[in-house]
């Protein structure tokens, strides 16, 4: 399964089907300008697709990390708490925030895919 995007600048990765990971654009990550707290979520506590997961901070603004799809955390990107800069050099790979058991996997049809969600960066 390919990466798939939300309005709110979330991409999720389900190509694990035990975990998807989550993460935020590369668009959000401009937007916010350099991240230096990322609040991830707890592990073993589950979300519903759209809840607040988590919140990541810059010098510019914070902002909600909202959770893509439902399910549960079970795993979150230590190195990243460690190093939020991550979430500016690499949101793509090493800037992941966390990981989710999904609950509904048919959410992910409600997503964007890479296109769609470049055509909505257009009209930002």
């Amino acid at each position: 399964m390919s990466t798939k995007f939300t309005t709110d600048h979330e991409w999720v990765n389900a190509a694990d089907t035990a975990a998807a990971v989550v993460g935020i654009t590369a668009h959000a990550q401009d937007a916010l300008g350099d991240v230096v707290f990322v609040d991830l979520p707890e592990v073993g506590k589950s979300y519903a697709q759209g809840e607040v997961a988590g919140v990541v901070e810059s010098v510019k603004a914070a902002a909600d990390v909202f959770m893509p799809v439902s399910g549960e955390v079970v795993d979150v990107n230590e190195a990243l708490r460690d190093d939020p800069s991550l979430a500016n050099s690499a949101p793509l790979t090493a800037g992941w925030f966390f990981k989710v058991k999904l609950s509904k996997p048919s959410e992910l049809d409600s997503l964007m895919d890479g296109t769609a969600y470049d055509q909505l960066l257009k009209t930002l």
